[in-house]
């Protein structure tokens, strides 16, 4: 798209929305699908003595804890992941295609696959190796010594994702001369906010999906703006500040830091709740003690279900910030018009279902209904608008 206007008659399609609610009832049928399978497995796994036949045989072969950890790892989560390969495929895979949202080769998901697999199993090692480790230093608090380290660990972790772990998936280039005025709005729309980036780039989604994003990676020193190349040929520079803007609300907000103590505390909660599950099992299961591997799928399903429980709150907090993070989206460009176009192609774009049912919105979504927000999109600068928010 060229640079220039805002569209008078950019609307929600109707076609799409019909096909975008199909798509989010078959992929909320497969994500109950998959917690159920993960269920399934894990309890399977106490209840017919595999999980301790496995961590008995690995103390036989080895005395060597951080080696026990390891092995049973990759033998508890290799079996899962050959299980579920069927349903992650056609997840992340078919689905798209036969809706028409994807466009990458089938070689192309072996090796993202295959990437996966490498960093989020030596990423879940360490994690596991850590939790282990201070299960067997401090049997009674571990609950706590682990979340205080997991806090400082995803911090680091999202220091480090824009240089270390996006581009082993994504090609990031700064913005070429073509979008330098571009380029140069966004930093001084950032500079406004009083939060520094390294600079604008552009990342190449077209690879993999139809569907257009943009986002503020990073901490600190690796703080950068990333748009989408499928943004930024469907979007108008009027359109990209607007969605801009509201990834920058989150800054000004402070919902990153508050993200964090969020998070550390429901973690701290649910390792204490894992904490009581597994001295449980150790009665009831006969678990050699806490740090017993055999015990690993009881501690993920304490979790999963913790997590699980906790779903909806954590949702409603975000779709919280993500108004929040609208209202400052509108109050920062003027630019009403803009975003509501914005949100539109978004919907139209990424196939997403603009009005879902109630009920899904509050369990699952992160963010407002794209209805709702493009709604006050429209609304703002309004005179009924402004009697609205003095009302």
């Amino acid at each position: 798209m060229e640079e220039g206007t805002i569209n008078e008659q950019t609307i929600i399609d109707p076609e799409r929305q019909v096909k975008a609610k199909q798509y989010a009832r078959i992929q909320r049928r497969l994500i109950v699908l998959d917690l159920a399978f993960g269920g399934v497995y894990m309890i399977a796994w106490l209840i017919f003595g595999w999980s301790a036949g496995l961590s008995g045989w690995l103390r036989e072969i080895s005395t060597n804890a951080w080696w026990i950890v390891f092995l049973y790892i990759v033998v508890f989560g290799g079996i899962y992941y050959l299980l579920d390969l069927p349903l992650s495929f056609y997840q992340g895979f078919s689905l798209p295609h036969r809706f028409d949202m994807s466009t990458q080769k089938l070689t192309g998901w072996i090796v993202d696959q295959i990437k996966g697999i490498l960093v989020g199993g030596l990423l879940g090692v360490i994690v596991l190796e850590i939790i282990y480790a201070i299960l067997r230093a401090y049997p009674s608090t571990w609950w706590l010594w682990a979340a205080g380290i997991l806090l400082i660990f995803n911090v680091i972790l999202a220091n480090l994702a824009p240089v270390l772990l996006m581009p082993l998936f994504y090609k990031f280039v700064p913005l070429d001369d073509e979008h330098t005025d571009l380029a140069m709005r966004l930093i001084q729309l950032a500079k406004n906010s009083g939060t520094y980036v390294r600079g604008v780039y552009k990342f190449d989604m077209s690879k993999r999906t139809k569907a257009a994003n943009a986002a503020l990676t990073g901490l600190g020193n690796t703080r950068r703006i990333i748009l989408g190349d499928t943004l930024l040929r469907e979007f108008t520079p009027d359109e990209i500040e607007t969605v801009m803007a509201h990834e920058l609300g989150h800054q000004v907000h402070r919902d990153i830091p508050l993200g964090i103590i969020f998070g550390s505390i429901t973690t701290l909660i649910g390792l204490f709740l894992a904490s009581l599950g597994l001295n449980l099992g150790v009665k009831v299961l006969g678990f050699a003690g806490t740090a017993d591997m055999a015990a690993l799928p009881l501690l993920l399903l304490v979790l999963g279900f913790y997590e699980l429980v906790t779903m909806p709150l954590e949702n409603g907090l975000s779709r919280w910030r993500e108004r929040r993070a609208d209202e400052y989206a509108l109050d920062v460009t003027h630019n009403g018009k803009a975003y509501a176009s914005a949100l539109k192609r978004l919907a139209n774009q990424n196939l997403a279902d603009a009005d879902p049912e109630p009920w899904v919105e509050w369990i699952l979504y992160s963010h407002p209904a794209l209805g709702k927000r493009i709604t006050m999109a429209e609304k703002f600068g309004r005179p009924d608008h402004d009697i609205e928010e003095n009302a």
